[in-house]
């Protein structure tokens, strides 16, 4: 449990006391991974005509006035006593840094999305609180308006979607990556780095990144190289050679290579991506047809079509991408089904967009080095979702030549 000035109702009510609203009830929903806070679903109250009127306009209700009750969540980090100070522990500078990252999302980027992307509104931070109020010192909160009301359905862990929410799920997708076109900031230096890299900036009183990640995902090779060592030196594993060592000469692997490809440089279809896209981070309407993602840990920087990597691998069913009727072939080229819903996803991203500012062809080159990235971290963590597929799909990207002198030629033009 989170230390006494950590409890979530204390924080929710502080927080929700510098906004005239009052806390009516605060329930724990979930415990953040590893044990890192909290999330709790509350009830606030507005206390005056001018609190009524903000918070419906947020959560895009009718205001009722004095005393309108309205639903929204409190998102409350609380890392685990003995995490806190390690300047070294990867894992725990990325956890912390995400948190920090997620502040600026929503209070920053949310805002300027339009409303034509389903996001929760942001009521209440403690981004930069710390600084000037001593009572949200050790902090780190937010309070969100809750979706349920609007998406009353939500995403099953590790399950399949129904095909209705597979494709709002790639117009949510879509709709985000392009919103987000308009967003991008001329450099790149306000990004946070790779938690390793970043923890090492702001020890030596550096600026530090304010910003989002300057890679999104949570899964960026640069991120992961202890999972990534650990595959190496997996000799049972048919990916740790193809995947791990380079061949033909070349200084980097085909892992090393994918991960450079996708990575942040300028590039007129890089966005902003949701950086973990799976069944359990959304919401849909009852009909289905309609989506609101949530958990922005890792948005940051990226090609989209990352994100749908790990959809097509952990939420979409297996028929929608492949024969089901027939076993698997050890080698799978894109099939009707795949390339029907990528056709989908990319027509709505380049919605009143001209068409060569992302032309198929190398969409789906960035495709296909999305599933040799995304095949890497499952092969380094463990496999879950239409694993067979992925790797089947992998295995026909990795002995297409043309693909690997496509891969060569667009790492040597960085």
């Amino acid at each position: 449990m989170a230390p006494t000035n950590h409890e979530p109702s204390r924080v929710a009510r502080l927080m929700l006391s510098r906004h005239s609203l009052e806390l009516i009830s605060c329930t724990p929903l979930q415990t953040l991974w590893a044990g890192y806070g909290h999330i709790c679903a509350i009830t606030a109250r507005a206390t005056t005509p001018e609190a009524a009127t903000r918070l419906s306009t947020l959560c895009g209700v009718e205001s009722h006035g004095v005393g309108t009750r309205y639903p929204l969540i409190l998102k409350l980090i609380a890392p685990p006593r003995g995490r806190t100070g390690n300047e070294e522990d990867e894992g725990h500078l990325r956890k912390m840094f995400s948190y920090e990252v997620e502040q600026v999302f929503y209070s920053e980027i949310v805002p300027r999305l339009g409303d034509t992307v389903a996001v929760a509104g942001c009521l209440a931070s403690t981004r930069g609180m710390a600084e000037t109020q001593d009572e949200f010192q050790g902090l780190m909160a937010m309070i969100m308006v809750d979706l349920r009301p609007r998406f009353p359905v939500a995403g099953g862990k590790r399950s399949a979607l129904t095909p209705t929410q597979v494709h709002g799920a790639l117009d949510w997708l879509a709709g985000f990556h392009s919103a987000s076109w308009n967003l991008l900031p001329d450099t790149l230096e306000a990004y946070v780095l790779p938690p390793l890299q970043e923890s090492r900036r702001r020890q030596l009183g550096q600026d530090a990144g304010s910003g989002l990640w300057l890679n999104g995902g949570y899964t960026y090779l640069e991120t992961r190289r202890t999972e990534y060592d650990a595959l190496v030196q997996d000799m049972e594993s048919e990916w740790s050679d193809v995947l791990c060592r380079g061949s033909d000469g070349d200084p980097m692997s085909v892992a090393e290579m994918a991960a450079l490809a996708l990575s942040a440089r300028g590039r007129p279809m890089e966005s902003y991506i949701h950086g973990d896209v799976k069944s359990e981070n959304l919401f849909t309407t009852t009909q289905g047809n309609q989506v609101a993602f949530f958990d922005f840990q890792y948005v940051g920087l990226g090609l989209g079509v990352c994100d749908l990597a790990k959809l097509f691998t952990c939420s979409v069913p297996l028929e929608m991408l492949a024969d089901v009727q027939e076993p698997l072939p050890e080698q799978l080229t894109m099939q009707e089904g795949e390339r029907r819903l990528l056709e989908w996803y990319r027509t709505r991203l380049l919605e009143g967009e001209a068409s060569d500012r992302y032309t198929w062809d190398i969409f789906q080159r960035h495709w296909e080095v999305a599933l040799v990235d995304w095949c890497r971290f499952q092969a380094s963590w463990g496999f879950w979702g239409n694993t067979e597929w992925l790797e089947t799909r992998v295995r026909s990207i990795l002995h297409d030549p043309e693909w690997r002198a496509w891969l060569k030629s667009d790492i040597s033009s960085r």
